[in-house]
C-alpha cells in the first residue's frame, strides 16, 4: 500500500495539495493518505471533512515514513533532507535552489515539478499551471473592479449613460484569455495582445480586440512565448503606449515558468494613463510586467499631467486568493499525475513516457533538468547532434 502525506503549507500559502473529494477517491483506490491537523484549513476544509474522507489525521507528518508528499510550495531543504530515501514528491518545485537540489539528490528522491510538465494534449489534466492560472485571470479582474472608480459595463439610467470601461490584456495564455471573459462578462470594452502565432485568433475567439503591434510572434517548444529581441520589445512598448493610455483597467499576465517575468509596461506608459486607471501586475511576484509593481501592494504612480494617479496592483498569488477552488483544482491535477506514477499499487516512474520524462526534475541520484541542459555529444565525426539553434 501506498502511504502518501498532505503536509500543512508554509504562511502564507492558503492553497492545500489534496482535498477531502479527491482524498476519498484515493482512499477508496488503496493509497493510504496521512493528512496534517489544519492542512486545509486557509482553503476551507476542515479537519473532519478530511476524516470522513478517509484520512488519517496526523499532528505532523513523519516524513521518513511517507512514499508520496503532495504539496504546494516548494519542500525545503530541511524537508527533503527527512524524507525516506528513494520517495517521490509533487507539486511545484519552484527555481533551482542548489541547496534543495542537493537534499533531493542526496536522498534520491523522485520530484516531479508541475512547472516541468510539458505542454500536450494529454496532460491538460494534469496541467497545474494552467488550472491555477486560470483562477488567477479571474482574480485579476476582481482586483481591478473593486478598485475602479467607475462602473465596468455600459450603465443606461435615467442620470445619463456611463460608457463601458475600456480594459487592456498583456499576455493572452490561460490567464489572459480567463481575465478578457471575466472582464467581458462585467461588460468592460477589451483589447489584448501577445507575441505568440494563434493569440489573435483566440483573442477575437473571446469577444475582444487584439491589439498588433507589428511585431512577428513567436513561439518557443511547449507553448510558452519567448523573450523578444530589445529592438522589438522597445517596438512592442511604443505601439502599446497609445492602448494603454486610453485605458481605464491594464492586466498584465505575461510570464515563462522558471524565468523572470518580462517587463512590458514602463512607468512613463503607466503615468501616460488617467487618473484613477488601475493596472493589476499578475507577474510581480516573478519580476513583473509592469516596472515599479510590487508584490503583494498597492503602489501610486502619479499621472504624468501632474494630477491625481493610477494605482498598479502587484499580485502575490492571485490563485491563493481564491483558495478553495484553485485547492480543487490543483488537487484534480495532482490526482491525474499520480495516475501515471502508481501501478498495481505501487509506484513506477517510467522516464519513457513523455510526461513523466518532461516532469520529472530529480530521479535517483540525477539531476535531469542539469542533465538535459549538456549540450549534445559530438557524432564520432565531429558533428554535433540534435537542432543547436537559437531564436533570439
Amino acid at each position: 500500500m501506498i502511504t502518501l502525506a498532505v503536509p500543512r503549507e508554509p504562511v502564507p500559502e492558503t492553497r492545500v495539495a489534496l482535498v477531502p473529494e479527491v482524498v476519498r477517491a484515493l482512499t477508496r483506490g488503496g493509497t493510504r493518505v496521512l493528512v496534517e491537523r489544519g492542512a486545509g484549513a486557509r482553503a476551507t476544509f476542515s479537519d473532519a471533512q478530511y476524516a470522513e474522507a478517509g484520512a488519517e489525521l496526523v499532528d505532523a507528518v513523519d516524513l521518513d515514513a511517507v512514499d508520496v508528499v503532495a504539496h504546494v510550495s516548494p519542500l525545503p531543504a530541511a524537508a527533503l533532507g527527512r524524507l525516506r530515501e528513494g520517495a517521490l514528491t509533487i507539486g511545484m518545485i519552484g527555481p533551482p535552489e542548489p541547496d534543495r537540489v542537493a537534499a533531493a539528490l542526496g536522498r534520491r528522491i523522485t520530484a516531479l515539478g508541475f512547472e516541468r510538465l510539458p505542454r500536450t494534449s494529454r496532460a491538460q489534466a494534469m496541467d497545474a499551471l494552467s488550472s491555477q492560472a486560470f483562477v488567477a485571470g479571474y482574480r485579476c479582474v476582481l482586483e481591478a473592479a473593486v478598485r475602479l472608480p467607475r462602473f465596468f459595463p455600459l450603465a443606461m439610467t435615467a442620470a445619463g449613460t456611463v460608457p463601458p470601461a475600456r480594459v487592456v490584456v498583456l499576455g493572452v495564455g490561460v490567464a489572459g484569455l480567463q481575465a478578457i471573459a471575466t472582464a467581458r462578462r462585467l461588460g468592460a470594452v477589451v483589447q489584448a495582445n501577445d507575441i505568440r502565432p494563434d493569440s489573435a485568433e483566440e483573442v477575437r475567439s473571446v469577444g475582444a480586440t487584439f491589439i498588433d503591434v507589428g511585431v512577428d510572434r513567436r513561439e518557443a517548444s511547449g507553448g510558452y512565448a519567448r523573450d523578444l529581441r530589445e529592438d522589438d520589445a522597445a517596438r512592442q512598448r511604443a505601439a502599446l503606449a497609445p492602448h494603454i493610455a486610453a485605458a481605464d483597467v491594464l492586466i498584465t499576465t505575461a510570464g515563462v515558468p522558471g524565468r523572470p517575468a518580462p517587463r512590458l509596461v514602463t512607468t512613463d506608459m503607466v503615468a501616460a494613463m488617467r487618473p484613477g486607471s488601475v493596472v493589476v501586475d499578475m507577474a510581480a511576484a516573478t519580476g513583473g510586467n509592469v516596472e515599479g509593481s510590487r508584490p503583494g501592494e498597492d503602489v501610486l504612480v502619479p499621472c504624468a499631467d501632474g494630477f491625481g494617479a493610477v494605482t498598479v496592483v502587484g499580485l502575490d498569488s492571485p490563485a491563493g486568493a481564491l483558495a478553495a477552488d484553485a485547492s480543487s483544482m490543483y488537487a484534480q491535477n495532482v490526482k491525474a499525475l499520480l495516475g501515471l506514477l502508481v501501478r498495481d499499487g505501487e509506484i513506477a516512474v517510467d522516464l519513457d513516457d513523455d510526461i513523466l520524462d518532461g516532469v520529472v526534475v530529480t530521479h535517483d541520484g540525477v539531476d535531469r533538468v542539469a542533465h538535459r541542459a549538456q549540450p549534445p555529444r559530438p557524432t564520432e565525426l565531429g558533428v554535433p547532434q540534435g537542432d543547436e539553434s537559437t531564436d533570439e
